[in-house]
């Protein structure tokens, strides 16, 4: 199983995209959010990603740097199956808010041609709730609120085939009121909008989020192998990946990967 990070930034970048990865085992690929636009389309192409080899998606909530990319991809599922280059269905899953607010998008904005493959259930906007489990590839993934004071937001633990772990937190702090069960993962992705030494440049904290070094010292805390920093600004780019990396060691024993966009992690 390989995780590839299609995207690695906050919802103002422009250095890099919004962030969203894929699966990939086999050749084939399970999508988690698309960013804010059809750029999603320049970083699937740079990843030699072919829609056609995705086989569904999941979104963890109804900002416009996770949603609106869905859109596009929502549009080109329905281009594929019209061509017949697509024959099976395509699934999204989400909470039942983001499921309403991807409905209405795709309602206002798609053309008649495109909906009907929306409608007549070949492209299925599926609402889960919280504990819902699912297959994505081979990994058995169950979803969880992260009782998200902005917006409803799901995170999300994987069982991979070989026995590992990986939690997704969404982007914003893990919750210890959620029921995320994340403690022992193999590997946590978490965001972190800056470094803490940044953090009177950046407010993280106003904008429920965190910084290298709270996300190193929660994983700590909850006995993590790997952490996986995205979800960040992109004005210390050309620096992050160090930077980012080191400022999370000085709390955290385990491993750290800071990816920039497109960057292939084998899990």
């Amino acid at each position: 199983m390989k995780l590839i990070m299609l995207g690695t930034g906050n919802a103002m970048v422009t250095k890099c995209y919004n962030t969203c990865f894929a699966f990939e085992e086999g050749g084939a690929y399970y999508l988690v959010d698309a960013g804010g636009g059809n750029g999603i389309f320049r970083q699937l192409e740079d990843a030699d990603i072919a829609p056609e080899k995705i086989e569904g998606m999941f979104i963890t909530h109804g900002h416009t740097d996770h949603i609106l990319g869905a859109v596009w991809v929502v549009r080109k599922m329905a281009e594929l199956m019209k061509k017949g280059i697509r024959k099976e269905g395509f699934v999204i899953r989400c909470h039942e808010e983001a499921a309403k607010m991807l409905s209405t998008f795709c309602e206002m904005t798609l053309a008649k041609a495109q909906l009907q493959y929306l409608h007549n259930g070949s492209i299925c906007i599926e609402t889960v709730k919280a504990g819902a489990e699912f297959t994505a590839l081979s990994m058995k993934l169950r979803c969880f609120d992260i009782l998200s004071t902005k917006a409803k937001q799901f995170g999300f633990n994987a069982l991979l085939a070989d026995g590992k772990r990986l939690t997704c937190l969404g982007d914003e702090p893990f919750n210890s009121e959620a029921d995320a069960r994340a403690k022992g993962s193999d590997y946590l992705l978490s965001e972190a909008f800056c470094l803490y030494e940044d953090r009177e440049r950046f407010h993280p904290y106003e904008k429920h989020h965190s910084t290298a070094l709270d996300a190193g010292r929660m994983a700590e805390e909850l006995n993590i192998g790997t952490l996986i920093l995205y979800h960040t600004e992109d004005k210390t780019i050309a620096t992050r990946k160090q930077r980012y990396g080191a400022e999370a060691k000085r709390v955290f024993s385990g491993n750290v990967i800071v990816p920039d966009d497109l960057e292939v992690i084998e899990l």
